[in-house]
């Protein structure tokens, strides 16, 4: 029980900020990605996948994504988050704490559609958890590293007279132990409904490796999010989302909020 709510705080507390997706950025140009979520959940997946652990988990993470555009090829991003979140029985007391990561992202083809590749380091902080092996032991948060490398493709289409694109991403993450590394695949789709309003879909999952060690083991995470973006201004838009977990294993069914402000100059 203990190892199956380890591995769910690692995988709840690693959700990403929307970011620019498989394009870059024009030499010189930036944007920028704030968001908040807040997110629950009143019970967890077991190890075959069977929602019927009852838990009570709580969170709040706000992320600020940063990109610049160094050259047309090449957009370099930073991403400080900070994040509070509580789970019960797992862990007695409340994470606050903070994370950096940064990386580029580096266009590889760009003749049908956007395929890129992006690297990014993650220092340690919030998004690791280890629980206390012995038993009757209370939660202890311990710090990690992690390596991310990511191949991105991205395509714009029309549909109905409408733009609309889809961004597809799949990855490999080394992360130092005890925590096991992970494969993480995301899809996105928006469609532009009128001039200044989109509807985006996206689907995040993750999938741990079977290099675990105490108290953690194998899990799996899948969430899917319906959004609204709202354009405000040429540099403006906000994006509003609810996401839920329908499948899991060793994960908790989490579901929640998303509000992001996007600014670009």
């Amino acid at each position: 029980m203990r190892r199956a709510f380890a591995a769910a705080l690692a995988l709840l507390l690693s959700a990403a900020a929307a970011q620019g997706g498989a394009w870059t950025l024009r030499r010189g140009h930036w944007q920028v990605f704030t968001a908040t979520t807040g997110s629950s959940a009143g019970l967890s997946f077991d190890s075959h996948g069977r929602a019927v652990l009852p838990t009570v988990f709580n969170k709040l993470l706000v992320q600020n994504c940063i990109e610049y555009g160094l050259t047309d090829y090449l957009t370099l991003f930073a991403t400080p988050d900070y994040v509070m979140a509580r789970v019960r029985p797992a862990a007695s007391q409340n994470v606050h704490n903070s994370s950096f990561e940064g990386g580029a992202r580096l266009l590889l083809f760009g003749g049908h559609g956007k395929l890129s590749l992006q690297g990014s380091y993650k220092t340690a902080g919030a998004f690791d958890l280890s629980a206390h092996a012995e038993g009757g032991g209370t939660g202890l948060f311990a710090s990690g590293r992690q390596i991310e490398l990511r191949l991105l493709y991205g395509t714009s289409f029309k549909l109905l007279g409408h733009d609309g694109f889809i961004d597809f991403q799949a990855g490999q993450r080394w992360i130092a132990a005890p925590r096991p590394n992970e494969t993480p695949v995301d899809l996105t789709a928006g469609l532009w409904i009128t001039r200044n309003w989109m509807v985006m879909a996206q689907s995040f999952n993750i999938v741990s490796a079977g290099d675990a060690r105490p108290p953690y083991t194998y899990y799996r995470s899948h969430k899917i999010e319906l959004s609204l973006v709202q354009k405000l201004s040429r540099h403006w838009s906000l994006q509003v989302g609810a996401f839920y977990s329908p499948a899991g294993q060793n994960a908790l069914v989490e579901r929640g909020v998303q509000v992001s402000l996007w600014t670009q100059d």
